[in-house]
C-alpha cells in the first residue's frame, strides 16, 4: 500500500468519524421555552451612575425595563459577579402579572407565586401537578471596568 493511499484512508476514516459526532448532536436536544422567544440586545450598566446604586453591593438589584420582554434583572452576587434574568415569568406568556418582584435573592412571580432564586435562576417551589417548567431566562453579565454589560 502507498503512503498516498494511507494518508487518503486516514483522513476517510477521520473525516467519517467527524461527521458521525456532528450529526449526532441535535438542537432539538435543548428544550427551548416557548413562552419566551429569543432576541438579541448589548446593553452597557455604568455602575458610576445613581440609577445603579444598588449594584454596588453583595445582594443588590436593578431592573432595567427597556431590555428583554419585561425588563431584565441585573443581580450582583458577591461585589463582583453579576447574573442578569429576564423579569418576565418563564412559565406562562407574558401577561399584565407576569413581570417578577425581587425581594433579596428571590424573584416572585404574582400570576401564580412561582418563587426563583436569582442565583441559580431555578424554580424554588414547584406544583406536583406540572412536568415542564422552566427556570429564569439567563442573559449574559459582563464585567469591564466599572460598567457591566449585558447581552443575549
Amino acid at each position: 500500500m502507498s503512503d498516498l493511499t494511507l494518508f487518503l484512508k486516514k483522513k476517510f476514516f477521520n473525516a467519517f468519524w467527524i461527521l458521525i459526532l456532528l450529526t449526532s448532536c441535535s438542537s432539538s436536544d435543548l428544550e427551548r421555552n416557548p413562552y419566551l422567544p429569543e432576541f438579541s440586545f448589548r446593553f452597557q450598566v455604568n455602575l458610576n451612575l445613581p440609577e445603579y446604586d444598588d449594584l454596588r453591593y453583595a445582594g443588590g438589584s436593578v431592573l432595567i425595563p427597556q431590555l428583554g420582554h419585561k425588563g431584565v434583572i441585573v443581580y450582583n452576587t458577591n461585589g463582583n459577579t453579576f447574573f442578569a434574568w429576564e423579569a418576565s415569568c418563564p412559565n406562562h406568556a407574558p401577561s399584565s402579572c407576569s413581570q417578577v418582584q425581587v425581594s433579596d435573592f428571590i424573584a416572585e412571580c404574582s400570576c401564580e407565586e412561582y418563587q426563583y432564586n436569582l442565583l441559580t435562576g431555578q424554580l424554588l417551589n414547584p406544583p406536583e401537578d406540572v412536568e415542564t417548567l422552566y427556570p429564569l431566562l439567563f442573559y449574559r453579565a459582563e464585567v469591564r471596568g466599572n460598567s457591566v454589560v449585558i447581552s443575549n
